[in-house]
């Protein structure tokens, strides 16, 4: 007997074992058992999602000789035929090869008559969005107002494209894409059966490339098992598929941690000696950092427990507004990757960017990655100094920490980004050797650019005259920020010009005569001259 391909010959035959799509089956089921059946159906989704399958099903419970139930018996002459795709009150037409308005009217001239076999004549048309406008128009009819014995069942890919004269007939059914361990779990059942060996690794592997289609993950799986000789290997299956394999990726994130960029480009010559995609290793680089991200931040949200236990490290490792910064930088690799004047350079210069904007303590200007505030306690004594350096008296308030650091700021004369770091800062330290700020971990971003420091750091040397370094730590400030103070500033004086107003006589003789109201919006204070620079 001839080899039967596993996508045909493990097609699920009954609603109990079709995979992945719980809510379609608990939908019909319920139907077929109270006998509320619809005359048009609609089953829309991805490729190998099981529309066709999910049809012949429905086609097999309408017709089974045993009664119209969701558990068609399987074995009488009907379910045979139905399985077998001979039964001649099953209509399968394929829409992509049968388009025109002629066709579609020959097809429904039968409708007419009563099933030959069956129960009921079934109508499965595939791909319907295929079909004409004049074809849709030649079936709404039918398809409104079909004789008691038809049955219509639509399938589709692309619902878009479908009229909604035709979709506000049918009861229409989304089928999801399974998910890697659906799929995985499926397909190790399949090789239990078939008595083929295989390793855990494998089948994520082809869980992973069929993409959310169990079809396609059955093709690979007959394509994996040729290849491996009767045997599912996790390196075999990798190398048949061209993928990456999570330990170079693992990799590039070591030595990105550890500020190893002749380690990450090892990585890049081991997945080009290889000949594996480029374009894959980014989109699973990608989706290692979307996985790193939610490890950090909702651990929970990572079902697998030994998955957990290995990403949840590297979270602690990167901060939660790098990776968001890691993620973007690759998927806009990707995105550069036919840019690229060939793949692997691409590839290279998506690590190098990823290298560059890793969090690190560059000479002269720092950022601790900290997001812990100093007690209070601990910053007074900073604070003091800071005041000494800069002439204020010692014993002044701990609350009094400026410099004063606001003034200092627009003496400064900063502008763009280097002025809103500065703004958003507050004076923790200003000593012999180095000034030391404090961000709140909100304004990060302000901070991310190697160049606005570095000019922050200019202009302080120019103005003390002497060769100051600059050390910007993450934590809530204890003291007003310049930033702060100004919008504080400014919420007084809008707080003024609205008393004010408020309090004038004429303003109040309008407000009593009119019932007016005034309108805060449109208040705006007069603005004090600022000195060129401020």
């Amino acid at each position: 007997m001839s080899y039967q391909a596993l996508a045909r010959k493990w097609r699920p035959k009954s609603f109990e074992t079709l995979v992945g799509q719980e809510h379609v089956v608990r939908a019909l089921t319920h139907a077929l058992d109270s006998g509320r059946l619809h005359h048009a159906y609609l089953f829309t989704g991805t490729r190998g999602v099981g529309k066709t399958t999910l049809a012949r099903i429905l086609a097999k419970a309408l017709n089974c000789e045993r009664g119209v139930s969701s558990r068609p018996c399987g074995e009488c002459s009907s379910c045979r035929e139905i399985d077998g795709g001979r039964f001649v009150d099953l209509l399968e037409v394929d829409a992509a090869t049968n388009t025109r308005v002629d066709e579609m009217r020959a097809l429904l001239d039968n409708a007419a008559y009563a099933p030959t076999r069956g129960r009921f004549k079934v109508y499965v048309i595939d791909e319907v969005h295929m079909l004409s406008t004049a074809a849709f128009n030649a079936m709404l009819k039918t398809l409104e107002e079909p004789p008691e014995h038809i049955k219509f069942i639509l399938a589709t890919t692309d619902p878009q494209k479908i009229p909604v004269t035709v979709l506000s007939r049918c009861l229409q059914f989304n089928l999801k894409q399974m998910s890697q361990s659906a799929i995985a779990t499926h397909l190790a059942g399949i090789l239990e059966a078939e008595g083929v060996a295989c390793e855990a690794g494998a089948l994520a592997h082809l869980a992973k490339a069929a993409c959310g289609s169990m079809r396609d993950a059955l093709s690979l799986l007959d394509q994996a098992i040729a290849h491996g000789a009767g045997r599912l290997a996790e390196a075999d299956v990798r190398d048949m598929l061209g993928a990456v394999g999570e330990d170079h990726l693992y990799a590039v994130l070591d030595a990105l941690a550890a500020g190893d960029l002749p380690g990450m480009l090892a990585v890049a010559r081991a997945v080009e000696e290889r000949s594996l995609s480029f374009d894959s290793a980014l989109q699973d680089l990608a989706s290692l950092l979307h996985r790193i991200a939610l490890a950090a931040l909702a651990p929970e949200a990572i079902a697998d427990a030994g998955e957990r236990a290995r990403l949840v490290p590297y979270g602690a490792r990167f901060d939660a507004e790098f990776l968001q910064l890691a993620y973007q930088i690759v998927i806009q690799g990707r995105g550069d990757l036919p840019l690229a004047p060939d793949d692997a350079a691409g590839f290279v210069m998506t690590l190098m960017r990823l290298f560059a904007f890793r969090p690190e303590t560059p000479q002269g200007s720092a950022i601790v990655a900290t997001c812990e505030s100093k007690p209070a306690a601990a910053a007074a004594p900073a604070a003091a100094g800071a005041r000494a350096a800069a002439g204020a008296p010692v014993g002044a308030a701990a609350a009094s920490t400026e410099c004063p650091w606001h003034e200092l700021v627009e003496r400064l004369e900063l502008g763009g980004m280097v002025r809103e770091l500065a703004r958003h800062c507050a004076l923790v330290e200003l000593g012999a050797a180095a000034v030391r700020l404090r961000l709140a971990p909100a304004h990060r971003s302000l901070a991310i650019n190697d160049s606005v420091r570095e000019k922050l750091r200019a202009r302080l040397r120019a103005h003390f005259g002497r060769p100051l370094e600059l050390e910007i730590e993450l934590g809530e400030p204890q003291a007003e920020t310049p930033a702060e103070r100004r919008s504080r500033q400014r919420r007084d004086r809008q707080a003024r010009a609205l008393e004010a107003l408020e309090q004038d006589g004429f303003v109040r003789e309008v407000i009593d005569v009119f019932d007016a109201t005034l309108p805060e919006s449109t208040i705006k204070p007069i603005e004090t001259p600022r000195s060129p620079g401020r």
